[in-house]
């Protein structure tokens, strides 16, 4: 006050945590810090900082998902992330589900197998999506780790039998997680669920569901009366009046999926079936109208319910929906129809993810009433507005629909639309206008695909793609656009897209080159059914270090066919794969698989 010169202002820089400037933040601080970084994009540019933040980041990273287990070599992941705890590898392209890839591709889990049986202390969960994996992967790798292995799923894998289940049940005392969905194995029996029972008292989740793999009524009723931690359950075949003495025993179940009803309209056969109280995730198998009603009681406290394998009518979903005010999740087949959607819009407020696959092709009974429109997209869009993911096949559409979408359901994370062709005539197309609504209003979403029908998206509609989906890092698109100019119009806006898959696209070798090199966070892209030569020859314009380049050439039939102007005609068989690798050329590759680079 008075008089007294006030004091300078100081600006000075209290704290560093890169160890530059100011105090010193000990490792294990900005472990902690590191921690709460979960995007492992994230991560990755923190690691970037410097090198005491590329050593604390690999010393401190606890989960890696390889998203191509041909992107790295297993000895360099593992040598840059010693202390992983979780590891997730994805092997062949999403193709394979689609019978789009021969059995021979690749994709084999030998080489990580061989090197997680390595000294390596940390590990307690392995994910393997897509890979081939044998009975002896499976002993090299239980010897090493099976003895704290808590989680394994391994995800519509090929190449095992029950043989192996056996080695993971008889070793694997801490397993908590045993996860089978879509495997082929070879079943040699349902001991391996026995063992599991007297070996794993911690097991909380198994599942073998669409495995076609057998089971024995009484060793499920084992397993639920020494695994008292069991949350949930997924089999195979089994009839769920063999199931009561385990539904009683399984007290802690939230989640069951499987079974079957052999014994279809006997009215008194299910009768005694009763679900555990806490049940409230739910997918039946062969279910019909005369045994939905054991459904009901609990119908309220549903959060997810699967459809897809039922006798349903379009009817029976809505008079089953209309119980379920409280779903979270729900998976049908478009035998639900418009009016059936009308009813989840009506309901099912919370709904935050949408399924809906297609039914079948030839339609039945049950579909007379069937199938997706405009009408019933543009109802959920309107009535379920806490939406992070829809998936839809549907036999019309227009961009009214797409609008709507992109007006209503902010929080979309995750939207995948296919236009069936079972309508000569579609309503509105092309769907530009549409797309690029959704794509504005939907500033969240990370994951797109959109597979229409010739003259679905004009070369404009792409372009308007690639100008709206700055954030989205996963796209697969499908007759799509008209031209060259409408893929490079495109490839021009996708800045941070990671991984693009395109099917029964017109365009050229060289257009598909210079596209890629046009996206620069590009990592991964599979193309099918295209202007392709019989060489690939245009495909090397992207060659560059670090950048793998595989091309599957086109039929034998279609060599030479051109088209009016003079150029490849659209070769449904020709595919390419290109992808970043630090592992170099693989050495795998089938006869039917030509590696362009590296040479």
């Amino acid at each position: 006050m008075g008089g007294e010169a006030p004091e300078p202002r100081r600006l000075t820089r209290a704290l560093s945590i890169g160890g530059g400037g100011g105090g010193w933040v000990p490792d294990e601080m900005l472990q902690l810090v590191l921690g709460f970084v979960e995007d492992p994009r994230d991560r990755e540019a923190a690691s970037l900082v410097c090198r005491r933040w590329h050593r604390v980041d690999a010393l401190s990273r606890k989960h890696v998902t390889v998203p191509f287990c041909y992107a790295v070599s297993p000895a360099r992941l593992l040598a840059r992330f010693p202390r992983l705890e979780s590891l997730a590898v994805k092997g062949k392209p999403r193709a394979a589900m689609y019978g789009l890839i021969p059995d021979d591709w690749g994709a084999y889990a030998r080489p990580w197998v061989t090197e997680l049986a390595a000294p390596f202390e940390c590990l307690k969960a392995l994910h393997l999506r897509r890979m081939v994996v044998t009975d002896d992967d499976l002993a090299e790798l239980i010897r090493a780790r099976g003895h704290m292995l808590q989680e394994l799923k391994l995800d519509k894998c090929t190449g095992f039998s029950t043989d192996g289940l056996r080695l993971v049940a008889r070793s694997c005392s801490s397993l908590r997680t045993l996860f089978l969905e879509e495997c082929q194995i070879n079943d040699k029996g349902s001991e391996w669920i026995r063992d599991l029972a007297v070996n794993c008292p911690v097991l909380a989740t198994l599942n073998f569901h669409m495995t076609e793999l057998e089971v024995m009524p009484v060793d499920l009723e084992l397993l639920a009366k020494s695994c008292k931690s069991l949350i949930s359950l997924k089999i195979g075949d089994c009839d769920l009046s063999d199931l009561i003495g385990f539904f009683q025993s399984a007290t802690s179940l939230e989640e069951f999926a499987g079974g079957t009803f052999n014994g279809q309209g006997e009215l008194t056969k299910y009768g005694d079936v009763k679900f555990p109280s806490r049940i409230c995730s739910l997918g039946l198998t062969f279910m019909g109208a005369s045994e939905m009603p054991i459904i009901f009681p609990f119908a309220a406290i549903l959060k997810k319910l699967d459809l897809q394998y039922t006798f349903l009518t379009t009817e029976d979903h809505c008079q089953l929906i209309a119980k379920c005010p409280n779903l979270l999740v729900l998976a049908v087949r478009n035998v639900i129809g418009d009016r059936g959607l009308g009813v989840v819009a009506d309901t099912c407020k919370k709904l935050q993810r949408l399924r809906i696959e297609r039914g079948d092709d030839e339609g039945g009974v049950q579909e007379e009433q069937g199938g997706v429109s405009q009408v019933g997209l543009t109802a959920i869009a309107v009535g379920c507005r806490e939406l992070e993911y829809i998936a839809a096949y549907v036999s019309d559409i227009t961009n009214g629909a797409l609008e709507s979408i992109g007006t209503f359901c902010k929080k979309l994370y995750d939207f995948r639309l296919v236009l069936l062709d079972r309508e000569e005539r579609i309503t509105d197309l092309p769907l530009d206008n549409g797309v690029r609504a959704l794509l504005r209003g939907c500033t969240m979403l990370r994951r797109f695909a959109l597979y229409l029908r010739p003259g679905g998206l004009s070369d404009a509609g792409l372009g308007y793609i690639g100008q709206c989906s700055g954030n989205i890092q996963y796209m697969l698109l499908g007759n799509v656009g008209e031209t060259d100019d409408g893929l490079i119009s495109f490839a021009l806006g996708c800045v941070n897209l990671r991984k693009l898959e395109l099917r029964s696209c017109c365009f050229s070798e060289r257009a598909l080159a210079l596209a890629i090199l046009s996206m620069p966070s590009l990592r991964y892209v599979w193309v099918q059914g295209y202007k392709a030569s019989q060489t690939g020859r245009d495909l090397m314009l992207m060659a560059r270090p670090f950048w793998n380049i595989e091309f599957t050439p086109p039929s034998s039939q279609n060599a030479g066919r051109l088209i009016e102007d003079g150029e490849p005609c659209v070769d449904s068989h020709a595919q390419i794969l290109a992808y970043g690798s630090l592992a170099g050329k693989r050495l795998d590759c089938p006869q039917s698989v030509v590696t362009l680079y590296p040479a």
